[in-house]
């Protein structure tokens, strides 16, 4: 059964990428480095009005008063989540040939997990195990996938069409999905989402005014800033972002 299983998945892993191709063939010879087209300019900048609307509304609120849980429990939750985010890491530093990463990737999670209490504490950090960020849209920009139209997602925010389509098997490659299976409580993986969204939104909170100050046109501030640092995580940091305060999208 689980032959099966792992066949299939390497079938929709196989028929994702050729649809990548497709899709993105028309754009790849039109696409400079570092820059990605925005064709859909007029329907991504109306979702972004809605997404602001909706930040203003609901997740702004529920940012200021996950703020005044204290912040050791704030921090504790954000090392758990990172460190159930490490095994989807792994995966892909073994999609993406960085073998030795995966090691030391793998050790990090097995020190987190088991001396730092479930990765309630980061124990590997000091011990030279730095968290990395690897997903598979990362990994198919590796394999020389173009990213695609830029797209603005509803609730989601800033993507790409390769980032988009690799949504999917990101969700497949979560730790807390895998959880939430086996036990039969799908909370797990919602619950987790939704604590990783109100972690996010609270770190912006002090970022605001910088993102302000910086721009009259916040959509193609974020669109720069996002396409960039997209661009140097598929390069793994060989492209310098040409926003000034990328440090304002360390969370997107």
């Amino acid at each position: 059964m689980k032959i099966f299983q792992l066949t299939s998945a390497v079938l929709a892993y196989k028929r994702l990428y050729l649809l990548l191709l497709l899709l993105l063939s028309q754009v790849a010879c039109n696409q400079t480095r570092g820059i990605t087209p925005d064709p859909l300019q007029s329907f991504n900048r109306s979702v972004y009005q809605f997404n602001r609307q909706v930040d203003k509304m609901v997740l702004k609120p529920l940012a200021q008063a996950y703020r005044r849980v204290p912040a050791p429990v704030r921090q504790g939750t954000r090392n758990v989540m990172n460190n159930i985010h490490d095994v989807s890491v792994v995966s892909n530093d073994l999609l993406q040939g960085k073998f030795k990463q995966a090691g030391r990737d793998t050790g990090r999670f097995l020190l987190n997990t088991s001396v730092g209490f479930l990765g309630v504490v980061d124990v590997a950090t000091p011990y030279g195990l730095p968290k990395n960020n690897e997903d598979f849209g990362q990994t198919l920009g590796v394999w020389g996938v173009p990213s695609g139209p830029y797209l603005m997602l509803p609730f989601l925010g800033p993507s790409t069409l390769r980032d988009t389509l690799a949504l999917g098997v990101d969700t497949q490659l979560d730790g807390r999905l895998h959880l939430a299976n086996h036990y039969g409580k799908p909370g797990i993986y919602y619950g987790g989402r939704g604590l990783e969204v109100l972690d996010v939104r609270e770190n912006l909170l002090d970022k605001e005014d910088l993102m302000e100050a910086a721009t009259t046109d916040e959509y193609a501030f974020i669109r720069n800033a996002y396409t960039q640092r997209r661009e140097a995580a598929v390069q793994d940091g060989e492209v310098a972002p040409a926003v000034e305060d990328d440090e304002l999208f360390d969370d997107l």
